[in-house]
C-alpha cells in the first residue's frame, strides 16, 4: 500500500513539473499560476502545494534537472569533454551540443526565462563555476600542447569556452527560438564555417607585418 501510494505521488510530481515546464517555456514564470500547473498536470492545487512549498521551487527543480542532465558524466558531450582534444574535437562538440539542444529545448527556454524575470538569480551559479569546470577538463591538456608549439595564439582554454558557448547559442536560436538560417546559411555550413574561423582564423597568417600583441593598438 505505502509502496502504491509512493509511486502514485512520484506521478503527479512529474506531471506537475512536465506541466509547469510546458508553461514557463512557453508563456514565462509570471504568466504561469499554480492553477494553470493544476489544470494542466490533471492534480488539484492543493496537492501541487503537498510537494512544492511555492511556485519558484517548481522553476528551480527544473532547472536542476537540466543542471543534473548536462552535468553527467555519461552524457555524450562530457565524455568529448573527458578527451580534452579541442581543437580536434570541434565536429564532435558540435553534433554533441545539437543532441542536447534537441533533446532539452525547452529546458534551455527556462535559462531566458530566468534571466529576464529573475536577473540570472537561479542559473547565476552554473555560469560562475563554468571556467573552474573547462579547466579541469581541459586545462593540463592543453597546456602540453601549447608548450610542444602545437597550439599558438590566444588562450586554448578562452577559446573551448567560446566555442561550447557559442554552439550552444547558435543551436537554441535554431530549435528553441525557431529561426533556422539565421547566419544566412544551413546550419551544417555555418558550423563549419564557425570551425575554420576557430581553427584558422580571418587574417593572413605572419603576411600582415604585425606583432600579435599590436592587432588592437
Amino acid at each position: 500500500m505505502a509502496r502504491a501510494k509512493t509511486l502514485k505521488s512520484d506521478i503527479s510530481i512529474e506531471a506537475v513539473l512536465e506541466a509547469a515546464l510546458e508553461l514557463f517555456s512557453s508563456q514565462g514564470y509570471g504568466a504561469t499560476s499554480m492553477r494553470q500547473i493544476a489544470e494542466k498536470a490533471g492534480v488539484s492545487v492543493g496537492n501541487i502545494y503537498h510537494h512544492f512549498k511555492n511556485k519558484e521551487l517548481i522553476f528551480q527543480r527544473l532547472l536542476d534537472r537540466y543542471w543534473e542532465i548536462v552535468l553527467d558524466p555519461e552524457l555524450k558531450l562530457n565524455r568529448i569533454f573527458s578527451k580534452a582534444e579541442f581543437p580536434d574535437d570541434l565536429e564532435d562538440l558540435a553534433d554533441a551540443i545539437e543532441e542536447v539542444v534537441n533533446n532539452h529545448s525547452r529546458k534551455i527556454l527556462l535559462i531566458y526565462v530566468d534571466v529576464i524575470e529573475f536577473r540570472g538569480a537561479h542559473i547565476r551559479k552554473f555560469y560562475e563555476t563554468m571556467a573552474v569546470r573547462f579547466e579541469a577538463q581541459y586545462g593540463k591538456n592543453l597546456a602540453k600542447r601549447k608548450k610542444k608549439g602545437e597550439l599558438t595564439g590566444g588562450d586554448p582554454l578562452v577559446g573551448v569556452m567560446l566555442a561550447v558557448r557559442w554552439f550552444f547559442y547558435f543551436f537554441t536560436v535554431e530549435k528553441s527560438f525557431g529561426v533556422p538560417m539565421h547566419f544566412g546559411m544551413d546550419n551544417r555550413q555555418a558550423i563549419d564555417e564557425f570551425i575554420r574561423i576557430m581553427r584558422y582564423g580571418v587574417l593572413p597568417r605572419g603576411n600582415d607585418g604585425r606583432q600579435p600583441d599590436k592587432l588592437h593598438g
